[in-house]
C-alpha cells in the first residue's frame, strides 16, 4: 500500500506517538496508560489509512469523464459557471467522508488552462452554498477537442487543507493524480450540459475508475 506524500508527516507523528505511548505503558504498567496507548495506536492506524494512495485503472477515452474523487454523489444540477466554462454546465458533486481515499485525479486528458484559488469559509461541504462560500481550488482542463472541463476541490467542516499540484500549461492525463484534500470534503466536476450523464444521485464513485459522463461525439 502506498501513501500520499502529504500524509507522511502525520504518519510519522503517529508512529512516534505510538512508540512513546507504549514505552510509557511498559514503564508505568498501568491499565489507563495501556488503554491510552491502544487508543493512540488506533488513531495512528486510521491516519495511515486515510492517506492511502492506491493505484487506479479503469476505462479511458477522449469522450469519457471519469470521477475525480472517491465518495458519494450528492448533487447533479445545471448551473452557470462563469470562471472557466463561461456558460451553462452540469455540476456533479461528490462528497468524501473521512474513510474515503482523498487523492484527486484528472477526469479527462488535455491541457490545464485555469487554476484558481478562492479563500472562503468552512461550512458543511454537503450543503449547496458551500460550492460558493467555502475555501476552494478550481482546475480547468481543455480537452484536445476543445471541451472545457472544470474540477473544483472544496474544503468542508473538517477539511482545512487543499493541495493542488496543477499549474497552468501542465498536461492533464485522465486518471492521474492532481491533488488531495485533507480530512473530508467535496469535489465538483462541471461537464457540458449535452454530455450523457452515467451517474445518479447516491452512487458511490472511485477516482480514476468510475465513468461519470460521456461527451457528445
Amino acid at each position: 500500500m502506498s501513501f500520499a506524500r502529504e500524509g507522511w508527516p502525520f504518519i510519522g507523528i503517529g508512529v512516534a506517538a505510538v512508540i512513546i505511548a507504549f514505552i510509557a505503558a511498559l514503564h508505568y504498567r498501568s491499565w489507563p496508560v495501556w488503554l491510552l496507548a491502544i487508543l493512540i495506536t488506533v488513531v495512528a492506524l486510521w491516519c495511515a489509512y486515510f492517506f492511502r494512495d492506491p493505484e487506479r485503472t479503469g476505462p479511458r477515452g477522449a469522450n469519457l469523464i471519469v470521477a475525480p474523487a472517491d465518495g458519494k454523489i450528492l448533487m447533479i444540477t445545471n448551473v452557470d459557471e462563469p470562471l472557466f466554462v463561461h456558460g451553462k454546465a452540469t455540476r456533479i458533486s461528490i462528497f468524501m467522508n473521512i474513510f474515503n481515499v482523498h487523492v484527486n485525479r484528472y477526469p479527462v486528458d488535455g491541457r490545464v488552462d485555469f487554476v484558481h484559488y478562492n479563500k472562503g469559509k468552512f461550512l458543511n461541504a454537503a450543503a449547496e452554498k458551500s460550492s460558493l462560500e467555502n475555501e476552494q481550488m478550481s482546475v480547468g482542463v481543455t480537452t484536445p477537442s476543445g471541451v472545457r472541463i472544470l474540477t473544483r476541490q472544496i474544503a468542508g467542516l473538517i477539511a482545512r487543507r487543499i493541495v493542488t499540484y496543477s499549474k497552468v500549461g501542465d498536461e492533464a492525463h485522465q486518471g492521474e493524480r492532481f491533488g488531495i484534500i485533507r480530512f473530508g470534503s467535496r469535489v465538483d466536476v462541471f461537464v457540458p450540459t449535452d454530455a450523457a450523464i452515467n451517474a445518479k444521485l447516491g452512487d458511490m464513485t472511485t477516482a480514476g475508475t468510475t465513468v461519470l459522463a460521456e461527451l457528445k461525439r
